[in-house]
């Protein structure tokens, strides 16, 4: 299971020998470093992105999370704000959807004040220390969260409850009075479209994933060629992981579309 890291530096040059140490740890096998940006919190207040993530799949998630920060610039009660009156509804649901949650966002908006940066990445790692020492020598601070993709469950679920709600409107308008048909076709014609969106976000999300996927199993590889001893056995470990965490999520969303498809055709 990957995680996000957000390493706070006191200026940007320290953030990018952050950077290199990744790549170093990375190249060593101690971890997996599968996409990193650099960020900058200006006097202003606001979030610049000095370097971003590669635009590929491996960068996706990243990416997003950079977007997310950039856009939630007021620190937690801003943060609060800006969703309430929808300003940053977008940003702030596509970072749910990664699996960030508020005490993440709170630590990096209490600790990324104005003059500093930011190492912001997508790593797998086996221990703690090796990333901690490193950052920890260079004056970064390590805010970690487990990546947690739980939207997937969440699609299946949704799914699942709109096929129900299809299936009660198609039997209710076979028992339904003249005068009602029209006003129940009218909604069961809405469920349906529904249902058929959420069977194509689930058809794109899984090959999305599958794009993801595939390009960490070649990282991972990548970095196999290179290493020997227990290095090697920790990426083959971390390789196992991530090919069957992919497996099960992709399982879950063409459950789902396939679920959906049943449903519109029935």
């Amino acid at each position: 299971m990957s995680k996000y890291i957000v390493v706070i530096f006191p200026s940007e040059a320290k953030a990018y020998e952050g950077r290199r140490a990744l790549g170093e740890l990375h190249n060593e096998g101690s971890i997996t470093a599968y996409a990193s940006a650099i960020i900058t919190k200006e006097k202003n207040g606001h979030i610049a992105v000095k370097e971003s993530a590669d635009s590929g799949p491996l960068g996706a998630g990243v990416g997003a999370l950079v977007g997310g920060l950039a856009g939630l610039v007021g620190g937690p009660v801003g943060v609060a704000v800006g969703v309430g009156a929808g300003s940053l509804f977008g940003s702030f649901t596509d970072l749910m959807n990664l699996g960030v949650n508020a005490d993440f966002l709170d630590a990096v908006s209490e600790t990324l004040k104005p003059g500093k940066s930011a190492l912001v990445a997508e790593i797998s790692e086996d221990w703690v220390t090796p990333i901690d020492v490193r950052m920890e020598a260079l004056g970064g601070n390590v805010i970690r969260k487990q990546r947690y993709d739980f939207e997937d469950e969440q699609e299946e679920r949704a799914i699942r409850a709109d096929q129900a709600e299809v299936a009660r409107l198609k039997e209710e308008w076979k028992q339904a009075s003249a005068e009602r048909k029209a006003k129940l076709k009218a909604r069961l014609d809405d469920a349906q479209a529904k249902l058929d969106a959420a069977a194509k976000h689930a058809g794109e999300r899984a090959r999305k994933l599958e794009q993801q996927g595939k390009a960490k199993l070649q990282e991972l590889q990548h970095q196999m060629a290179h290493a020997t001893g227990e290095a090697k056995a920790k990426l083959d470990a971390r390789m196992a992981e991530t090919r069957t965490d992919y497996e099960r999520r992709s399982k879950l969303l063409k459950q789902a579309g396939e679920l959906a498809k049943q449903a519109l055709a029935a």
